[in-house]
């Protein structure tokens, strides 16, 4: 099969690969007929270089059909049309049944001290294939994948692997009031889908970017929006259109490669420079994030408010301004997001019709074989690529 794999830094080619099969009484074999290309996929592009291998098939929001079941799968059937979360959960365990799928304990991977294996994320998060191919072996799809309607077509669904789940847990985690106020640092497609599920909430919503396209989406539904590259200071902007105080609940959607942090930047790019032994041993114990938006986020919530973090952060010891947060008595909630916690929430709005615009959410709609050009247009934010969906 045909498949999207890295090779270096900002370097991933399309390759032939052997193709999956069966190799546990609970695994599924899926026919990709949709995979999108995640922001978080860009940090393996970009940054986490030091825990890839070539020839890793890269790609976490798969979406197809089931073409073959283990014995074991009782859920799903031959036919079946199936979106696949991003993490591998067994569904079972202490964590799992409390919602927290991204703490598996049948999938932690204890040998990095990570959390869930997740589909193609590098040897942090069990070296598993992923789903930017023709076709993936789903582990554990005896509660993974989740089966949706035939007739509308995928990008109604897809966006179930990831997108959807990850924008409801950051709003959710924010805990907006009824009659508050979200800010959404990053209008990616996370900030962007955040951005509308608040508004579908009723609540006010400002999104912030530096990109025009990613802009006008945002205002385009509703919220109202503050470009980057006409104001000096996103935290006084945001408190002279909230009476003085800040917004209610922030959601930092950008993460890692922030904006505006160059020391970070500089030693991020100087871990791709490093033998990978070296570089794996620097980011995991001192920090490397650039963390703009994360302060940006401190000082633009009001007291007492609350910050969801969506973003991905990878360094280990990140510098807190632990005196502002308590003075400012703050709540900070993250993580990565429990998908199947929340499809009962989301997928009844896909089923009854699409108030949160899924099905036009998709900027590009591209080949595998046009994977490399994709992400170096989406890591350079240019030609208009806000989300890219591949079609195998």
């Amino acid at each position: 099969m045909r498949a999207v794999t890295w090779q270096g830094h900002r370097n991933v080619s399309v390759e032939t690969v052997p193709d999956p099969v069966i190799k546990d009484p609970t695994d599924a074999i899926i026919k990709i007929t949709s995979s999108g290309l995640c922001g978080s996929d860009l940090h393996l592009y970009e940054t986490l270089g030091p825990f890839m291998t070539p020839g890793d098939i890269v790609g976490h929001e798969p979406f197809g059909v089931v073409v073959e079941v283990g014995a074991g799968v009782q859920n799903i059937a031959v036919d079946d049309r199936v979106a696949v979360p991003f993490q591998i959960a067994c569904g079972h365990c202490w964590m799992c049944d409390r919602g927290l799928h991204t703490q598996c304990e049948t999938t932690q991977v204890r040998e990095t001290g990570k959390g869930a294996a997740l589909f193609g994320y590098s040897k942090l998060y069990g070296a598993v294939d992923g789903a930017q191919a023709e076709y993936l072996r789903v582990p554990h799809a005896d509660f993974g994948p989740i089966k949706v309607p035939e007739g509308p077509p995928d990008d109604r669904f897809l966006f179930l692997s990831d997108v959807l789940p990850t924008a409801w847990q950051a709003v959710e985690y924010a805990e907006v009031p009824d009659d508050g106020i979200l800010l959404v640092l990053g209008l990616g497609p996370i900030g962007d889908m955040a951005a509308r599920i608040g508004l579908h909430r009723g609540h006010r919503v400002i999104g912030v970017d530096l990109v025009e396209e990613r802009l006008a989406r945002a205002a385009e539904r509703g919220a109202e929006t503050i470009d980057l590259r006409e104001v000096d200071d996103v935290a006084e902007e945001v408190r002279s259109r909230t009476s003085g105080r800040g917004a209610d609940s922030v959601v930092d959607a950008v993460g890692m490669e922030a904006h505006g942090s160059p020391v970070a930047t500089i030693a991020q790019r100087a871990t791709t420079l490093m033998p990978k032994g070296m570089a794996a041993a620097l980011m995991q114990r001192t920090g490397v994030d650039r963390m703009a938006a994360l302060y940006t986020a401190f000082d633009a919530v009001r007291r007492g408010g609350t910050i969801s973090l969506s973003g991905v952060y990878g360094g280990q010891s990140d510098p807190l301004p632990m005196m502002t947060l308590f003075d400012k008595q703050l709540t900070l909630r993250m993580g990565q997001a429990n998908v199947r916690r929340w499809v009962p929430d989301i997928l009844p709005l896909l089923e009854e019709g699409d108030p949160l615009g899924t099905e036009g959410f998709a900027t590009h709609h591209l080949s595998l074989e046009d994977a490399p050009k994709a992400y170096a247009d989406f890591q350079s934010k240019s030609e208009g690529t806000v989300k890219v969906v591949f079609r195998p």
